[in-house]
């Protein structure tokens, strides 16, 4: 019985892990296709780190906003600034923004990377 409850499991987490990793392969292609449309290198979406820094570059905003995003509960609220400031840049509202990139962040990335709306960089 012991044995039977054990492969359930793994099976289970293995389901989950290749679900996760679909979408984390979807995030990133929506990232990098997204990245090519604002003039930025496409292969930035699978670097740690750099991809930030190519985001903040998108929104026009510094590039020490990155050392915020390492501080607990700051982060949440800069990435949210972050996610509404990519809508506008790609022409899109404030309500859009936060639906489609805060709370249905990758349909909101592909809807944007793969939509017919057009970059421009807001100007600060």
């Amino acid at each position: 019985m012991d044995n039977l409850d054990t492969s359930n499991l793994m099976a289970a987490y293995s389901g989950l892990y290749a679900v996760s990793a679909l979408v984390a392969l979807i995030g990133v292609v929506g990232m990098w296709k997204l990245f090519l449309k604002a003039g930025q290198p496409g292969w930035a979406a699978i670097v740690p780190i750099y991809n930030v820094i190519v985001l903040l570059r998108v929104i026009n905003r510094p590039w020490w906003w990155l050392l915020l995003l390492l501080i607990p509960i700051v982060d949440i609220v800069f990435f949210i600034i972050m996610d509404i400031d990519l809508g506008k840049s790609f022409g899109k509202g404030g309500g859009w923004s936060f639906f489609f990139l805060v709370i249905l962040s990758i349909i909101g990335i592909l809807m944007l990377a793969f939509g017919k709306s057009e970059y421009k960089k807001i100007e600060r």
